[in-house]
């Protein structure tokens, strides 16, 4: 799992928002990198919405009922 540091999302590394930002030479220097979803989630990130738009929409209703 790939992710961004001051953002706070981590997705797949094949994801294509992420790829888009690296190839216009954004990102990089942000990017934070985790061995699984369960380490990405305990660090305080949220899904991707675009490469992990399930996951997204599941972490949306739970803040949302906050």
């Amino acid at each position: 799992m790939g992710g961004h540091r001051r953002l706070r999302i981590y997705g797949r590394l094949d994801c294509r928002s992420a790829l888009r930002a690296i190839a216009a030479g954004h990102y990089v220097r942000h990017r934070v990198f985790f061995a699984d979803e369960r380490t990405a989630i305990a660090s305080g990130y949220r899904p991707c919405a675009v490469c992990l738009p399930e996951k997204y929409a599941a972490w949306n209703r739970l803040k949302l009922s906050r």
